[in-house]
Parts: structure tokens; sequence; C-alpha cells
């Protein structure tokens, strides 16, 4: 049983180095994915897109057997869900920053439900006296101070400094959820999915830099400014010229057309701005154009992009946005793994004894990210039916319904069809003593019976 190896991670006093860019390592690297998502059209496009169809998805807990008490217990962790301070929506929405930085620490906070409070973060929906959750906030990344480890490399915690005291604050794991992206080498801080669109976004961003002050010096020119005949502006060794030498750089610098242009010039001095002598060699918009495509690639979210040059096929479309979606499925399995091995198990072994004797822990469950393709659904179950190999019941119906967005079966619907049942039994003969039942034999002999009194007459 005993450990003989190490993981070999980059790590020392918490901090990790596991990053070859020094720019996008530690504190450095928070920053500028911070930029990059509040800053970038591109990339703010594509983490809207994610956040909108994420927000949608329906969730679900399937009990962990066939008992009551597996049902009790997966009704019991979705009551929980939705009898939390801020609402599940807005905890999923604030879960999501792991992909944006490649981790997110969040603390679990639990409550007695005890009934309605004046007191809001007591407060619950239910009086049953379980413990339950009262929320799941997250614990910022730009908070971080370091990871706690054991000897063992085991991660047993993280140290955070928030604003506004500053303080050293430590969370233990075992009160706590931590998602992200990817593993290599067990690190705690994943692998943001914007870390390959970083190169393309910053060659974008300079030249965007550029093409702004080149248009601004084509629209109001390129100023020149000329010193007086007898003035030599260059000689260092008159400290008098030195300083009007920095005072004229510093005043064509400045030059701006706004409401503030003007230049005060001694006589002797002149000014004026001089025109570009034709376009330039490169096409900056094709350029900003090709980096905004690789960057939107690096996410799948490249279908945002079809249409704007005219290009593009719907059954292109359709195939990227498929993929698009199957990729934030894997993300959101990442969310339901971490809430079945680390937050769902520790709250119901809090509550001890009520849930004892049931078969395993219920799982956290999501639906389906993008809609069905309806035409190809009726196409598959008409062709299963009509061979057999399917047989409609009251699972297909409601599965059909939820993909076709149908109302649900209603009680009313099934009663009556039941109380039809019911009629059409009640009209149908009975079978009694006083009405014996009637054979074909029977029947024969009645019809030679009538045939001879017919002969008779």
């Amino acid at each position: 049983m005993k450990e003989y190896g190490r993981i070999g991670q980059k790590r020392w006093e918490g901090q990790f180095a596991e990053e070859f860019l020094p720019e996008l390592s530690g504190m450095r690297g928070i920053k500028v994915y911070q930029e990059m998502e509040k800053n970038d059209d591109t990339v703010g496009a594509v983490m809207f897109a994610i956040k909108m169809l994420i927000r949608q998805v329906k969730w679900r807990t399937d009990p962990g057997g066939n008992t009551e008490k597996d049902a009790e217990a997966a009704r019991f962790i979705e009551s929980c869900m939705n009898d939390m301070q801020n609402t599940w929506t807005d905890t999923v929405s604030e879960i999501l920053s792991f992909l944006v930085y490649g981790w997110s620490f969040h603390e679990i906070v639990y409550k007695r439900r005890n009934g309605k409070s004046k007191n809001p973060h007591a407060s619950s929906k239910y009086s049953d006296g379980l413990i339950g959750w009262q929320k799941i906030p997250p614990r910022a990344q730009d908070t971080l101070f370091r990871w706690e480890y054991d000897s063992a490399d085991n991660l047993i915690g993280m140290t955070q400094q928030p604003p506004p005291d500053y303080g050293l604050l430590t969370i233990p794991i075992s009160k706590a959820m931590l998602f992200r992206t990817e593993s290599v080498k067990d690190n705690p801080e994943g692998r943001s999915i914007l870390r390959n669109a970083y190169r393309p976004w910053y060659f974008k961003r300079r030249i965007q830099e550029i093409e702004a002050i080149g248009i601004e010096r084509d629209l109001a020119g390129l100023p020149v400014l000329y010193a007086a005949q007898d003035v030599d502006i260059w000689d260092d060794s008159d400290q008098d010229l030195v300083k009007i030498n920095s005072s004229l750089i510093s005043m064509v610098k400045n030059i701006r057309r706004n409401e503030y242009e003007g230049l005060v010039l001694p006589h002797g001095y002149k000014a004026e701005l001089l025109s570009t002598g034709g376009a330039r060699q490169f096409d900056t918009n094709a350029i900003i154009n090709r980096y905004d495509n690789k960057i939107a690639q690096t996410v799948l979210a490249d279908f945002i992009m079809l249409g704007h040059e005219k290009t593009g096929s719907f059954a292109l479309s359709s195939d990227k946005t498929e993929l698009f979606s199957s990729a934030l499925g894997a993300f959101l399995d990442v969310i339901c793994e971490t809430f079945n091995n680390q937050g769902i198990p520790r709250l119901i072994d809090m509550n001890g004894a009520y849930f004892d004797g049931i078969t395993d822990y219920p799982s956290l469950a999501h639906g389906d990210v993008d809609k069905r393709d309806l035409t190809k659904l009726s196409t598959l179950l008409r062709d299963m039916v009509g061979v057999g190999i399917l047989i409609p019941d009251e699972d297909l119906e409601d599965y059909v319904r939820e993909a076709a967005n149908l109302p649900e079966r209603s009680r009313f619907g099934e009663n009556r069809v039941k109380d039809k049942t019911r009629e059409n039994q009640r009209r149908a003969p009975e079978k009694t003593a006083d009405r014996p039942e009637v054979t074909p034999e029977d029947n024969a002999g009645k019809m030679e019976e009538a045939r001879k009194r017919l002969g008779r007459s």
C-alpha cells in the first residue's frame, strides 16, 4: 500500500509554476484572462454563447437505487438545490468561471432546515430539521494566496487574501468543491479554455492599437514643427536648448485634433501637418479577422463567424454547432462529477442515520445543451416502431413530449381513459347464471329447428 513516487508538480510554497510563459503564470495570468474575457469582442461573444446555452439546461437528480429511500434521497438533494440563498442558475453561473481561469473554488455553507425565519441566511422552505445547503459561494481566483498540501502531495485547502482587509483565510478542501477544466499533474489550477487563444489575442490587440494610431494620423495628419533658423535645438551643451528641445518634442506628441487643438509658437517657429502619401501595404482588417477566427477556433466556436464574410452553408453551421454543444456537455459533466464526488456524499453523510439504508448516493445529472432535431427523431422512432424494435409506452411518450417541448401528460387525460375503459366493460354483456354462455352448437341447433318450422308452413 506504500506510495514511493511523487507527481512532480512544480510547486513552491503553495505557488505553481507549470506555465512556461511568465505573463500567464500566477496572478499575472489571472489578470490577462480577465482582460481577455472582459475587453475582447470575440472572446466576449464566445463566453456569452457558452453561458446562455448552459443557463437554459435542465438539471435533475437521479436516485442511487430502486428503493423508496433512494428516491427520497434524490428528492432531498433536489430540494437543497432550490432552497439556497442564491438561485441554482446563479450558482452555476459562478461555477462557470472555471472555464476562463481553468479552476473555480467554492466553499460549501450549510444550514439547518427549520422553516421560515427572519434571518434570511437561515430561512428555509422546509422544516424537516435536516441539514441543507445555505449557499455555495465562489472564492475568487484573484484572491488566491497559496494552495495547501500535505507531505504526500494531497491538496488539503486553499488560502486566500481577499479584500477589504486582505487577511489570510484558509478553507479546507473537505468543506469546498474544486472545479477545473482538466487535470495535468493534478494541478488544482487546471487550464483555461482561453490558453490557446492568448497568442492570436496578443497580436490582434497590438495591431488594433497600431491601426487606431495610424487612422488618427491619417485623419489628423503628421505634425511637424520647425525651429527658428538661428536656434540649434540639438545642441546638448546648452541646457536651455535641451529644455526647449524637450518641450517641442512633447508638444508634437500631444497634438490632437479636438476641442483643445492649437499651438502658441514664438517668432521664427513653424508647425504644419503632413498628409499620408497613399494606401498601406497590409490590410489590417483582414489580419484582425484572421485572428478573430483563430480565437474562436480554439474553443470550437468558429460557427459564430459564419455568414459574416458571406460564406458558410447551413449544413456546415449545423455540424459546427453540434460539435460545440458536445464540448459544452463535457464541461457540464465536470460540474456533475464534482458535485457527485465532493458535494452530495458529504451532505448525505451529514444527515446521519436519516438516509441509512440507501443503495448508493444520489447523483446530479444535466439535460441536453441543444435542442434535438425533431425531424431526425421522428424518422428514427417511425422506423424503430415499424420494425418492432420499439414498443410505444408511457416512458417513450414522456421522452417525445420533452424533446418536442410539449406539455406533460395530465392526470385528467389518464383518468378519462380509465373511465372510458370502465364504461365499455359495464356495457359488455355479463356472464351470469341467468344468462348462460351461448355455444356454436346451440346456434346450429336453433338454425335447424327454424328450417323445420319453415318447411311445415
